[in-house]
């Protein structure tokens, strides 16, 4: 799964510009379904067999935007000021490296601070594209762009920008193209815009009307802080049980944590006070649906260097497969 996991990662799509990545997974699972679509905000969704008698329809998200910036202003000296595609941390930023989608590279760094010993807050940093002033300027207001950070493996662990949510991407696909004969209706659904509030998820289930619905995200792992009810990297998927959007449906946790063990696949239960998933606009779609979630531990969620353990998103796509490969009963 590296090669695939650097390949969603490498390429550069923010909220509202997913494009780019939308082709780049369609180019991966155009061999596993002849129903393949792209609804009008930008998602891409792909059905795969029939609801029988012992089946479901199951609608399954995970969201193929990042976060991004994009230019506010551009100052006489030829800085770039910046607003957010999603939640940007400023601690992050100063000395990262961003690329604009028209190949236009820079560098973030800020004002001179009052106090060197604290964070700069995004309204006094900037970009430095190389520019003499604003006449000569590469990128003009309304041009977006990405962290600019390549993919590393380190061990069996990887760095990289925009694991959030490639990773589930990759989990996506590989999961795809293990399901044999399921009694369900499988409706994968790789969404837009989930970083600015989930518009890609929301409409996308308000068309689909699923009998179930599944989202694939990250989770912050915070084990090396200390921080207890947080999930650790490398103990496996997390059943999530709440976050600050949405309560998973009971029996859904169960009918996880039933799965898990009798797959003997590590799992570890989720409760979040910080963000949320797709899971919460697919919950209150229409009329409602059970909704769960698994979560796969990322260590500097929304930096330019996340960190996911392969073992983790290995177990992840167990669990999801074996989810959808057999009858649901839920209780």
């Amino acid at each position: 799964m590296i090669s695939l996991l650097k390949k969603l990662t490498e390429t550069a799509s923010p909220s509202g510009y997913e494009s780019g990545i939308r082709e780049v997974i369609r180019a991966e699972i155009k061999s596993l379904s002849t129903n393949i679509k792209v609804d009008a905000l930008g998602s891409l969704i792909v059905t795969m067999g029939k609801k029988t008698d012992k089946g479901l329809r199951i609608m399954v998200a995970a969201h193929m935007d990042e976060i991004g910036v994009i230019v506010s202003h551009v100052e006489k000296s030829g800085l770039v000021r910046f607003s957010n595609l999603g939640t940007l941390f400023p601690q992050y930023l100063p000395g990262s490296r961003v690329v604009f989608l028209n190949g236009v590279h820079g560098v973030i760094n800020h004002d001179l601070p009052d106090d060197l010993h604290k964070v700069v807050t995004q309204d006094k940093q900037f970009i430095d594209v190389g520019a003499s002033s604003d006449k000569d300027c590469p990128v003009k207001i309304g041009d977006v762009g990405v962290f600019d950070r390549s993919f590393v493996e380190l061990g069996k662990r990887v760095t990289a920008k925009s694991l959030d949510d490639r990773v589930s991407c990759a989990v996506m696909i590989e999961s795809m193209k293990k399901i044999k004969n399921s009694p369900h209706e499988l409706v994968f659904v790789f969404s837009t815009q989930e970083e600015v509030q989930s518009k890609g998820a929301t409409t996308a289930a308000y068309e689909i009307e699923p009998d179930l619905a599944i989202a694939l995200d990250v989770t912050p792992s915070l084990d090396i802080y200390g921080i207890k009810m947080q999930v650790d990297l490398g103990k496996g998927p997390a059943i999530k049980v709440r976050d600050v959007g949405m309560l998973s449906d009971p029996r859904l946790v169960r009918w996880m944590e039933e799965t898990a063990n009798k797959n003997k696949i590590p799992y570890q239960l989720e409760v979040l006070d910080l963000g949320t998933t797709d899971a919460k606009v697919m919950q209150i779609s229409k009329a409602g649906m059970p909704t769960g979630a698994l979560s796969i531990p990322c260590r500097y969620v929304h930096s330019p260097s996340e960190v996911v353990d392969l073992d983790d998103v290995q177990g992840t796509v167990d669990l999801l497969s074996a989810l959808l490969n057999n009858p649901i009963f839920l209780k």
